[in-house]
């Protein structure tokens, strides 16, 4: 599939090491990277449809150094869509109160007919597009009947329900940015980690580091602010299992 890297900070902190081990994995995820600089007013995003590790721009990136205290980045094994410019992760959109968000994504869509409507609209061609794209009309029918802007519990709740609305028989890995807090649910096991230190928290599909990291929750939605766990939602109990995967390794092949 893909994988995904994320890090909410209460200061700014030098991901350069981490985020070149990630990168390092796009051998195996060789069909575009991206990453989203979240720490100003607007995402500052950038991508190439081409493997990481072919790139010339991530070795400038990398050597130039990353210092954030808001940052994604994503390397992409293509199932849906085409490997071009517009497949390419993060995504990002703004909603009706003017807030933009950003997500990207680890799994596919196969039970997804509320999102098929998107494939209009959308400017790619992945289920990951659609997803955003049912999440964006999920928080503007939340502000639609708010009489205020909705505050960080509300929107956590709308993105809680939005994610559990459509997990059912999908692999949900997703990091999403509000402009204030970073949400991050997982539906497959031991396939997002979380790890925490003095200067925030650092999420990805696999550990980058010999510190101790944690799995996330299953089937829970998880939001930070400034580094620190502000909400936990209520495990919505819909895990995604590869059933291939499941049955191969339940064969016995002692002859």
């Amino acid at each position: 599939m893909c994988e995904l890297f994320g890090f909410s900070g209460t200061e700014e902190k030098d991901l350069t090491a981490l985020l070149k081990e990630f990168f390092d994995h796009s051998n195996d995820h060789p069909n575009g990277w991206g990453t989203a600089e979240l720490a100003g007013e607007s995402p500052v995003i950038t991508t190439e449809p081409v493997a990481a590790y072919k790139s010339r721009l991530v070795p400038e990136i990398l050597g130039r150094g990353v210092k954030s205290r808001l940052y994604m980045a994503h390397i992409r094994r293509a199932t849906i869509g085409n490997v071009f410019k517009e497949n390419c992760h993060p995504f990002s959109l703004r909603d009706k109160s003017g807030r933009v968000w950003t997500l990207i994504h680890n799994g596919t869509i196969f039970n997804g007919l509320e999102l098929l409507k998107y494939k209009r609209v959308q400017r790619g061609t992945t289920d990951s597009e659609r997803v955003l794209l049912y999440l964006i009309d999920c928080v503007n029918a939340l502000i639609d009947r708010s009489p205020t802007p909705p505050g960080g519990y509300e929107r956590f709740k709308a993105v809680e329900n939005c994610v559990a609305s459509i997990a059912y028989r999908n692999k949900l890995n997703l990091i999403i940015y509000d402009g204030s807090q970073m949400y991050a649910h997982v539906n497959m096991k031991d396939t997002l980690y979380y790890r925490e230190d003095e200067s925030g928290v650092l999420i990805a599909t696999v550990p980058l580091d010999s510190n101790l990291w944690q799995p996330l929750p299953l089937t829970t939605l998880c939001a930070f602010k400034n580094g620190k766990l502000r909400y936990r939602g209520h495990p919505h109990r819909k895990e995604y299992v590869d059933a291939i995967g499941a049955a191969m390794q339940s064969l016995d092949f002692t002859i």
